[in-house]
């Protein structure tokens, strides 16, 4: 049975004891979950997707209210940040009724952030809306400032709406920070400009490497850019000061001297975090992983669908972290030219 969008798990699960903080095997506190609300996008990045993409029937996808209240049971149990992802999360039809019923977690304190992570194409036609929900802060992901360029990165994107939907972010009142994966020979020249533009307009912006997931019709040897070479050539021309600053993800931020703004970089292959790893993934069809880098998953939607209370949702969850691993096997196989895990990163949600 469904339950009303906006239903309190607590209210529902009387069990008189309180659902049990969510502490990993190695003494990590997880407290922050990344919900992937769809695995559809409207663009097909070279570095996340085949050309053509076979993405889950909606009969599969758990609904609007189901998310909510699979959200609302880790944020029973802890969880402080919550962010929506994809693919990409805007596309998903009904979507702002989902941060609506969301933000009723901002308004109580249990939640400190509802955010999301976005290609910026609909930010245009949704921006005012997320702001009246509580989202303070996004993430945009954007490779490039060369429209040509753009395109042939996301294969369908266009970068004018892209660049309208940051205006109409920042407009709104939202602080935007930039997320460039970087692509060796596509962008790896573009790096320092736009560090400069997105710190111009007051923006942070953070580096990833590119990750080995998913068959994409691309050779990771070809896109691999180590971050220790770009930080040695960004080096060279800016100050890059080390700072202690966290916005509870894996990103390692210096300040740019010259720019006064922040910059991160994200090292999933060359110097990984898993050593303070503070989060677990959701598919947009109930399946729990509580590492990027590995297979093992764990199904929440058989006991979410099989009680109106949350006990079983509880126990599900309780017992997939004592299960999450110690870190990730992130290597590019040079050998077999193959991607480390044949699942794409828009059904996890990155």
């Amino acid at each position: 049975m469904t339950l009303p969008m906006g239903t309190s798990t607590l209210e529902l699960d009387r069990t008189g004891v309180a659902p049990r903080a969510l502490i990993d095997p190695f003494a990590r506190s997880i407290n922050y979950l990344r919900v992937s609300v769809t695995d559809r996008c409207d663009f097909r990045c070279v570095y996340c997707m085949s050309e053509h993409m076979s993405f889950l029937p909606k009969a599969d996808l758990l609904s609007l209210e189901e998310l909510d209240r699979l959200c609302s049971a880790f944020v029973d149990k802890g969880v402080t940040k919550l962010r929506l992802t994809g693919g990409e999360p805007l596309v998903r039809r009904g979507i702002m009724t989902l941060f609506a019923s969301l933000s009723r977690h901002l308004d109580s304190g249990a939640l400190k952030e509802l955010t999301l992570t976005t290609n910026g194409s609909q930010l245009d036609k949704y921006a005012k809306e997320l702001k009246s929900y509580g989202i303070d802060r996004i993430n945009v992901s954007l490779d490039t400032l060369d429209a040509d360029k753009f395109r042939a990165i996301t294969r369908w994107g266009d970068l004018n709406k892209v660049m309208s939907g940051i205006d109409a972010a920042q407009a709104a009142g939202i602080k935007v920070k930039i997320n460039v994966v970087a692509l060796k020979g596509v962008n790896e020249d573009e790096l320092g400009p736009m560090v400069e533009w997105a710190h111009g307009r007051g923006m942070d912006m953070t580096i990833i490497e590119v990750m080995p997931l998913g068959d994409v019709g691309e050779t990771r040897l070809d896109q691999y850019l180590p971050l220790s070479m770009v930080r040695a050539r960004l080096a060279t021309k800016y100050t890059l000061d080390d700072i202690d600053y966290q916005t509870g993800g894996p990103a390692r931020y210096v300040r740019v001297k010259e720019t006064g703004g922040r910059l991160g970089f994200i090292t999933p292959m060359t110097h990984n975090f898993c050593e303070t790893c503070n989060r677990v993934r959701i598919t947009c069809t109930g399946t729990m992983y509580m590492c990027l880098g590995q297979e093992d998953a764990a199904d929440l939607r058989t006991p979410l669908r099989a009680s109106e209370s949350d006990a079983l949702v509880h126990a599900a969850i309780d017992d997939a972290i004592l299960r999450k691993p110690k870190g990730h096997d992130f290597v590019i196989d040079r050998r077999q030219k193959r991607p480390a895990l044949s699942r794409h990163m828009s059904v996890t949600g990155g």
